[in-house]
């Protein structure tokens, strides 16, 4: 259950952020003793790698809090995330934490469900993040970018080190991301039909 956990926090974060759960999950298992990368997902913990993965995240952060450059950037991110999805999902639920410390059943078969599970899931809140951020951009004049990027940059960090030491705060992090998203697309939609009211009366 906790890898399942694992795997979803990483893989929602990645939906987010490509890059700050994989770099996350890399420098622990380069750094802490108590993160083990299963053998086929070790070059996450490589130098050059990691340094990728770095230089991408900066370019990310930046272009992400730039209006109508963040729905170019998310239309780009639409295979990168969930792609870091996926691998998040795969090399973090099958990895040994300070939470998951027997993971070979979860990965003793089918090895491809938990990649696809991640690749489903990051999809998921990528495509909720894409559809929120151009109403929040109209409702705002473009002024909510950068505080949406950067509070969608503190969750991913959030959900990942979450799922990495504390797999059961996951579920309540998501439900906390899932309530918000449908109070600001609420919001949103009572602005608009506030200020473009029907007209219920015809014309003579």
């Amino acid at each position: 259950m906790l890898e399942i956990l694992t795997g979803t926090g990483l893989a929602a974060a990645a939906g987010l952020n490509a890059y700050i759960p994989l770099l996350l999950l890399g420098l622990g298992a380069r750094f802490l003793d108590f993160i083990v990368l299963p053998a086929g997902w070790t070059w996450l913990a490589n130098e050059w790698v990691l340094g990728i993965l770095g230089v991408l995240l900066v370019i990310e952060f930046f272009a992400d809090k730039i209006p109508a450059v963040d729905s170019v950037n998310d239309l780009l991110q639409t295979v990168v995330r969930p792609a870091s999805g996926g691998i998040v999902f795969g090399s973090g639920s099958a990895s040994e934490t300070a939470a998951v410390t027997d993971p070979a059943a979860f990965f003793s078969s089918n090895q491809w469900v938990p990649i696809v599970s991640g690749v489903v899931i990051a999809l998921l809140v990528h495509g909720a993040k894409t559809a929120a951020r151009p109403a929040l951009n109209a409702a705002t004049f473009g002024l909510a970018a950068p505080v949406a990027s950067a509070f969608e940059d503190v969750s991913s960090v959030f959900l990942s080190v979450f799922a990495i030491l504390v797999p059961i705060l996951v579920v309540l992090a998501l439900g906390g991301l899932v309530v918000l998203f449908v109070v600001l697309m609420r919001r949103y939609r009572s602005r608009r039909e506030g200020a473009n009211p029907s007209t219920g009366s015809g014309t003579a």
